[in-house]
């Protein structure tokens, strides 16, 4: 062989190698490429799972926001109830009180003592929202009024409320005591 024969070889032979090498770093490159645009996707995917996340969290905040201001409003509406409740039994005996009749002056001053005592309670639960159920001469109302008594008497539509027993209350909107009532068939 000669020596130009060798040195075509030994360059065919490096030629060889060379492309070889290009080609390993061709692929190299498509690899490393192709890994990039699997971790741009898994990327994008995390994005995209953390903005539903936090989209969800906003939303379930907005709305534990919303309960927590309704519950506080029908606090503050309601915050009267549990003493309105404490306070009607007194008003059952005060009311019961100032039906008696009175025989002398001396009574008939602690009457008025009473009614007085009696007409300024009243105007203080008015001012938190109370309202007295009105049930004599209504139609029965099972929402507002308790049936104690059902009797037949002529001169009432049936179904209407002849007496009333013990006297129901409203705080706003809510039935604190339904009404005893006496209800003609």
């Amino acid at each position: 062989m000669s020596e130009k024969d060798v040195q075509h070889e030994t360059t065919e032979e490096v030629k060889n190698e060379a492309v070889e090498e290009t080609e390993e770093t061709a692929d190299q490159a498509v690899d490393q490429e192709e890994s990039v645009e699997a971790q741009e996707v898994n990327w994008q995917q995390k994005a995209e799972e953390a903005e539903d996340k936090y989209l969800r969290l906003h939303a379930e905040f907005n709305n534990y926001r919303r309960r927590i201001q309704k519950e506080n409003e029908t606090l503050q509406k309601y915050r009267a109830q549990n003493i309105v409740t404490g306070i009607l039994p007194a008003l059952d005996n005060f009311e019961r009180a100032l039906n008696i009749e009175t025989s002398n002056d001396e009574s008939a001053s602690l009457l008025k003592g009473m009614q007085m005592v009696h007409s300024s309670l009243l105007e203080a639960l008015k001012a938190e929202g109370v309202e007295i159920i009105e049930s004599t001469g209504q139609q029965f109302d099972p929402n507002l009024h308790q049936a104690v008594m059902q009797v037949s008497e002529e001169g009432y539509e049936s179904n209407t409320v002849i007496e009333e027993l013990q006297k129901g209350y409203k705080l706003k909107d809510r039935v604190i005591r339904p009404s005893m009532v006496k209800v003609n068939e």
